[in-house]
């Protein structure tokens, strides 16, 4: 059955289900339905928890084998399956189908958390067999638009009341990173009386701009198809004094790198493949970045956005005439997706008066 994360809570107090399925990329979210979870499992008399983390060459075997393992102090255990972001494969699916065979002889609660689940991994077998026995909760960011209302609710867990103004000013000062986000609210639980009613003011001065201007979160937002956190990144490196050359360098880099992992698609390789093979080799925790980004730039506006960062090489060296910091502004813009404000002719090679 599904459960949204915020009605989990409630759903744990009425009873304890033989399986708790968490999947989502928020990671506050994400532990916090963990955690009620291992609370809930406490509550109901499970004593002992075994932990499995699901890493490349997994032995899914082992999961049957804790299940069948009798404890000497415990009727019941909370079995913990961490695959992060992590595919199950066809053994993994065979596994956890199989398990859901024991669900009617067993007292042990199993929790998985994993990373999103689609719609087409929900109507798998494996799913359905676990779903039926449990709870299934899907962990989403949370959307701008509510974000203020979101920090206003979570501020009162921490014994603070927050104005909608400032939790939305304490959203743009942690760019919408819950996580972030509420370590600034225990901080200011620590320096503020239980019942503090904060206002923006009081954001304003207790929580430092986290916001970081650095050309690799500038990579990140353009991979990710972020267009207006490109565009903040870009404007703050300007008004930083970062080189320019540094950003047109970091740009080019991700734009040859998705090049390449084109290239080695079209030859009929994997994508964790392709990934392996660059240099330095894409980690799994960015790889889910530049497929979305493979997705969203084919090859044409790749070799397009190539010849923008081309031009701009060549306004840095003064050999053409685009202008400088909208046209980096531009070619971010772009490659997340966005529009840029130059117009085409801008755009157009020319040879620089001053050559």
């Amino acid at each position: 059955m599904k459960v949204f994360a915020d009605q989990l809570p409630a759903a744990l107090a009425k009873k304890l289900p033989r399986v708790v399925i968490v999947a989502g990329d928020e990671p506050l979210q994400h532990r916090d339905a963990c955690d009620a979870v291992r609370a809930a499992a406490r509550r109901g008399g499970v004593e002992e928890r075994e932990v499995l983390d699901v890493e490349p060459n997994f032995a899914w075997g082992r999961l049957m084998e804790m299940s069948s393992n009798l404890s000497l102090f415990a009727t019941s255990k909370l079995l913990e399956l961490r695959l992060g972001n992590h595919k199950l494969g066809q053994e993994g699916s065979k596994a956890l189908a199989q398990y859901a065979e024991t669900l009617d002889n067993s007292d042990d609660v199993l929790l998985i958390g994993m990373g999103k689940l689609d719609a087409k991994q929900q109507k798998s077998a494996w799913f359905k067999a676990l779903d039926k026995h449990g709870l299934f909760v899907p962990v989403w960011p949370v959307d701008a638009s509510r974000l203020g209302y979101w920090l206003r609710d979570r501020a009162s867990l921490h014994g603070l009341q927050i104005d909608l103004e400032a939790a939305r000013l304490l959203g743009e000062r942690t760019e919408g990173n819950l996580l972030a986000a509420d370590q600034e609210l225990q901080k200011l639980a620590l320096i503020h009386p239980q019942g503090t009613r904060l206002n923006v003011e009081s954001i304003a001065q207790g929580v430092e701009d986290s916001t970081r201007f650095d050309v690799f979160n500038l990579a990140d937002a353009c991979l990710k198809g972020e267009p207006s956190r490109a565009s903040r990144i870009v404007n703050g490196l300007r008004s930083e004094g970062v080189e320019a050359p540094i950003v047109l360098w970091a740009l080019s880099r991700e734009l040859r790198t998705l090049l390449s992992l084109h290239q080695h698609l079209d030859q009929g390789q994997s994508f964790e493949h392709a990934c392996k093979t660059q240099k330095p080799m894409i980690f799994d925790k960015r790889r889910p970045a530049y497929q979305k980004a493979i997705g969203r730039l084919p090859m044409k506006r790749l070799h397009k956005l190539l010849l923008m960062a081309q031009r701009l090489d060549l306004a840095v060296k003064g050999a053409a005439t685009v202008p400088l910091w909208p046209g980096l502004h531009d070619l971010a813009m772009t490659m997340a997706g966005g529009r840029g404000l130059l117009s085409e002719s801008a755009w157009t090679y020319r040879i620089s008066a001053n050559n």
